[in-house]
């Protein structure tokens, strides 16, 4: 891509340049919605995943019990004042209460109900809190039915293995689910995994205190129908059934797994035992209480509604990123296919087409536009490359305005190369400057930090022999690879532009002829008028200029040219910002595309569309789908999500093998592919969201500046380079 002047000119054809600065408070808005969404994706993975209703056989051997009060293990089922002085409370007589345990569940608890209500019988209903936010009309019947209702933890953890905070955290969730979805709290609890009395040992005592004082009445049970083995109707029936006529709290199941023979059994248990004379109660009445269930006051009503609906948004959100996860990664396969198969078919027309060539071989002169500003540092390497062309060139250096002595410096080399100087007018007036003084038709830009290979121009040239050709894109590579960031930022080169650009050709849709490597007619510049100055992007405004005017833009892989890249993380952050806000603005301005025919719709429907697709919405997503990726491994299967991730990079990897070995480059810098992950790729995401807010927003990017480095060098056999002195090694960026 093209670099660009530091500062703005003068206002030009009656339009102002923008000054404004880019905007900074969606950088607070990102951090803020960043937050929230891992905050609520944490307290749903917590509250989904980090425990769930289990069989009540999980909970292992008991420990000592020296802590737990004789008179409550000799007691009865329903325990209170555990931390002052404790007492128990027994069942009446002839009395059964029925209680229901790890709902409700959507499927079995309208199914127990509506045994019970054909019955005209009351039960209580120990319900998990999660299980209530979602499915809050079902707590809302089982009140509206005249049955007791009691919680059972929100997320059904072994509560004597758990930490005093996280009880505390895990009681008064559920009475916030109970608030929000039916408006009352319940002062009962049934602790998951618990049974009698007489199973109490010292751990569990401890979370009968600890709800004792939060003001918790524990409801144990006297008989355990077993339903959770499923053992079948028949033995569900005679566990449930009582010896004698001493009062029962019978523990049974509406949730946490298929109660088809709960269902059964209820439905013979109760007309029987009604029979012989036993009657149903709720926990409360069964032992004498008093009211257990009251009415939410207006504070706890409103947090419980808060809190149902953020557990219910996140429930919505989670579901919504695991389907755009896989849509992205759906997306990113196809698009990996597609770039290997053009490539492929690419490669092999173009071997093909070497036979017979574009047609006559191209041997006029070329004029090549060197656009200059404080480019000292590199230019007399990128002067000396073209001299050294083996096809017949005309060398035309515009400096615009430098300050660091570049025009001088050209001067000084005494060489065959016409020197143009402006003040400071930006890149877009440079090259038209250079349009202007050019002899020939066909005009090679290049940038003042590229240095070409001997066969550069006569390569990228040729395909000139199709009239139907008004550009050619050649083939920019990084010069200065050393360290991670150069590596990275060749491997994109190689892989991401190189392999798009392939696809481009092969589609008729070419987007950009970078600022570093490009050829043109220059009767189709002239006839657009030149290069324009509307956009931060003019290589990409100008190409999609000659596409929409019916000029076929096309690929030369072998027209190889190398360039300066950022060696720092703030120098790439300027330059692929104004790269992307520029695409985004010349993407707009050439919209119209999207509704013409023939070259220009095949730019708009194909180039534009894949342009919006995978290098603006994808990105905007991947940071989402990168924190659910993050979830993923906290909550939910980490092998399965790491096995996603390795077989994305696995593709990733083939796809740069396949690249590298198109380009001729050797794979070494692969290796460092899965690091690129890690911190360029999320860079490069920033950069589209700051690109995006900064075109929504209606602000101007100012133009930046960027280092040179020195590290071009001219190619062997040609005159040896002076060294220059220090000056000022910043220019258009």
């Amino acid at each position: 891509m093209s670099e660009r002047r530091r500062k703005p000119p003068a206002r030009r054809h009656g339009r102002p340049r923008g000054t404004t600065t880019t905007p900074r408070t969606h950088w607070l808005l990102l951090s803020v919605l960043a937050v929230t969404l891992s905050s609520a994706l944490l307290l749903q993975g917590y509250t989904h995943h980090m425990f769930g209703i289990t069989s009540d056989a999980v909970s292992g051997a008991r420990g000592r019990s020296e802590a737990v009060p004789s008179e409550v293990t000799h007691g009865g089922p329903v325990i209170a004042n555990a931390a002052t002085s404790p007492h128990t409370a027994r069942v009446k007589d002839r009395t059964l209460a029925l209680t229901f345990d790890d709902g409700p569940d959507p499927v079995w608890t309208p199914r127990i109900l509506d045994v019970l209500r054909r019955n005209h019988v009351h039960a209580t209903f120990f319900v998990v809190g999660t299980q209530a936010v979602a499915h809050p009309e079902l707590v809302r019947r089982i009140v509206a039915e005249g049955h007791q209702i009691g919680i059972h933890t929100f997320t059904h953890p072994d509560l004597s293995h758990l930490a005093p905070w996280q009880r505390a955290l895990e009681l008064r969730e559920t009475q916030l689910a109970l608030a929000g979805t039916a408006g009352v709290t319940s002062a009962l609890l049934r602790p998951p995994y618990s049974s009698g009395s007489a199973a109490l040992d010292d751990s569990d005592w401890s979370v009968l205190e600890q709800a004792d004082a939060a003001g918790y009445v524990t409801v144990l049970s006297t008989r355990d129908a077993e339903d959770w083995r499923r053992p079948g109707t028949d033995r569900i029936l005679a566990r449930a059934t009582p010896r004698g006529h001493a009062g029962q709290i019978v523990l049974m199941h509406d949730g946490g797994g298929d109660r088809s023979q709960t269902v059964a059994a209820l439905g013979a248990l109760v007309p029987r035992l009604k029979a012989q004379g036993f009657r149903f109660a709720t926990v409360g009445t069964a032992v004498g209480m008093a009211e257990p269930v009251q009415p939410a006051g207006p504070a706890d009503r409103l947090q419980g509604m808060a809190f149902v609906s953020v557990l219910q948004a996140g429930d919505w959100v989670v579901t919504l990123l695991g389907v755009l996860m896989y849509a992205a990664g759906a997306i990113s396969t196809l698009r990996a296919a597609v770039l290997l198969i053009a490539a492929r078919r690419h490669r092999r027309l173009r071997t093909r087409r070497r036979g017979r060539s574009w047609g006559p071989p191209v041997t006029e002169p070329v004029s090549v536009i060197v656009p200059a500003y404080n480019e000292s540092a590199g230019i007399e390497a990128a002067v000396r490359s073209l001299l050294a062309s083996d096809h017949p060139v005309e060398i035309i250096v515009v400096d615009d305005g430098s300050t660091d002595g570049t025009a001088d410096l050209v001067e000084s080399l005494h060489l065959p190369v016409r020197v143009i100087r402006q003040s400071n007018s930006g890149k877009p007036a440079a090259l038209n400057a250079g349009l202007a003084a050019a002899t020939f038709d066909l005009v090679v830009m290049v940038d003042g930090d590229t240095v070409f290979e001997p066969d550069t121009v006569r390569t990228i040239v040729q395909p000139f022999a199709d009239a139907r050709v008004g550009a050619v894109s050649g083939n920019a590579k990084v010069v200065n690879r050393g360290g991670l960031l150069g590596r990275w930022q060749h491997i994109e080169y190689v892989v991401g532009f190189n392999l798009d650009r392939r696809l481009f050709d092969l589609a008729e849709c070419m987007p950009t002829v970078p600022g570093a490597v490009g050829a043109f007619r220059r009767r189709a510049l002239l006839a657009l008028g030149g290069v324009s100055d509307v956009t931060l992007a003019e290589d990409t405004d100008l190409t999609m200029a000659l596409c929409r005017a019916g000029w076929r833009v096309v690929y030369e892989e072998g027209a190889v040219a190398w360039t300066e890249a950022p060696a720092s993380l703030n120098a790439l952050w300027r330059q692929r910002y104004r790269w992307c806000y520029g695409t985004l603005q010349a993407m707009w301005k050439h919209r119209g595309a999207l509704v013409q025919r023939g070259a220009a719709g095949k730019l708009g429907r194909r180039g534009l569309v894949y342009l919006l697709l995978f290098q603006v919405l994808l990105p905007l997503l991947a940071p989402v789908v990168d924190i659910f990726a993050l979830y993923g491994l906290l909550f939910l299967d980490p092998l399965r999500i790491t096995g996603l991730w390795l077989a994305f990079l696995l593709l990733q990897l083939l796809m740069g093998l396949y690249a590298f070995r198109l380009d001729g480059e050797r794979p070494g810098p692969l290796w460092s592919l899965p690091l690129q992950q890690f911190v360029y790729r999320q860079l490069m995401y920033l950069v589209v969201i700051q690109s995006v807010f900064t075109a929504v927003s209606g602000a101007r990017l100012r133009w930046q500046r960027m280092e040179r480095y020195g590290s071009l060098r001219a190619p062997a056999g040609s005159a040896p380079l002076q060294q220059p002195a220090p000056h000022d090694t910043t220019q258009w960026y």
